[in-house]
């Protein structure tokens, strides 16, 4: 399989899960019309989701490194498409409330085994620039989600953002059916046995290291789930914007994302991991700098209220697939557990953020650019302290 093939289709995959979040966002307000619900019990439904992508992260990785990173993601596609084909038919708020959290376990594997595949394939700047031409073609996924969805809502109701999802959930399946590549070999493979299972999990979280590495990446990645939990509220209450005109606060977003992969792609053979890093984080300080300066002096509009999101996804991709290679090589030769604790680590930061922290902010554009910013701070920090002692300590003993 060509190495653009199996990038688009990584690409494709590692979508599914933010699809399932960024799709449905206009009928946030319709939902709750539709089945007499305060926008609160409708933010559960994204909360949980997430919740459940998170949870089931923590498993995709051991699973994934037992039975192959094939078998594992077509079953997690099926998954995706019978409880997207439930959400069509769900008759109230606590059968969507379940059936998204049944969703979100499904739509998390993409986003572990994708970073799997890769590390299974390509090593060092060449697996650097194989997950920034990912990130690139992924980056797409929060642009057009909200205009499919902001147009499906307007044409059909809320219910038809769900059969597109399965219908989208149903083509993936069968081109990962027919095409899908096995990267890791059954030689290479890890018993499953719960007490090497055990063991692993214990050598990876026993890892001080990798563990605030996984934390800072969690926490520089904050502005997406704290803008995409506000998105309802930002877009259609701060910006007095009408239920099509998400692509005002996600166009930004992607552009940032998709022109910061493709930056990251082009220099991952010719910068080192951390020099990259730094490049990020300065840009997304100048980014969330610019946020609370304009809020803090102006009433938010568009544009000027959106365009240092772009400038500070255009940071994070720069970021991202160093500080993802540099965390995974903690763990060669658990590189699905690894991704695994890694994704459960990012999303559940996700689903805190959008549940807990984006409730609490989303009244205010100043106060939204103050937690933007203090995550991406803390999240500086805590990189720092996790990489300042790096190369002691050796490689953790993998049970066998």
């Amino acid at each position: 399989m060509s190495t653009s093939l199996l990038t688009l289709l990584l690409a494709l995959i590692t979508m599914v899960g933010p699809l399932g979040i960024d799709t449905y966002l206009p009928s946030f307000h319709a939902i709750g019309a539709d089945f007499g619900v305060s926008q609160l019990v409708v933010q559960q439904t994204l909360s949980l989701y997430v919740g459940g992508m998170a949870v089931m992260m923590l498993f995709y990785g051991t699973l994934a490194d037992s039975f192959g990173r094939r078998r594992v993601m077509l079953v997690s596609l099926v998954a995706f498409v019978l409880t997207s084909l439930a959400a069509v038919f769900a008759a109230s708020a606590g059968q969507l409330v379940l059936v998204r959290a049944l969703q979100g376990l499904a739509g998390g594997a993409g986003m572990v085994i994708a970073r799997a595949m890769v590390t299974d394939r390509y090593q060092g700047g060449e697996a650097q620039r194989m997950l920034a031409l990912i990130l690139m073609v992924f980056g797409v996924a929060p642009a057009i989600a909200p205009v499919i969805g902001g147009w499906l809502q307007a044409t059909w109701g809320w219910r038809s953002v769900f059969v597109f999802l399965t219908v989208f959930g149903a083509l993936l399946l069968a081109a990962s059916w027919r095409v899908l590549p096995e990267t890791l070999p059954v030689a290479a493979r890890q018993p499953f046995r719960l007490g090497v299972i055990v063991r692993n999990y214990v050598a990876v979280l026993s890892r001080g290291r990798f563990m605030l590495m996984s934390l800072a990446f969690g926490l520089v990645f904050c502005g997406l789930p704290l803008y995409v939990g506000s998105a309802a509220a930002y877009v259609m209450g701060i910006l007095g914007q009408p239920e099509t005109a998400f692509g005002w606060l996600f166009l930004p977003l992607v552009g940032g994302l998709v022109s910061g992969s493709a930056l990251a792609s082009r220099l991952a053979r010719r910068l080192p991991p951390a020099r990259m890093i730094r490049l990020g984080f300065a840009v997304m300080v100048a980014a969330v700098g610019w946020s609370v300066a304009y809020t803090f002096f102006f009433k938010a509009a568009v544009p000027w209220a959106v365009l240092p999101f772009g400038l500070y996804t255009f940071g994070l991709s720069l970021a991202s697939p160093g500080m993802t290679v540099m965390a995974m090589d903690e763990f060669p030769e658990l590189r699905g557990l690894a991704a695994s604790m890694q994704s459960f680590v990012q999303m559940l930061a996700f689903s805190l953020i959008t549940g807990l922290v984006a409730p609490l902010l989303f009244g205010s554009a100043l106060w939204l650019a103050l937690g933007h910013v203090a995550g991406v701070l803390l999240g500086m920090a805590v990189w720092w302290m996790g990489t300042r002692g790096r190369g002691a300590g050796g490689a953790p003993k993998i049970a066998d």
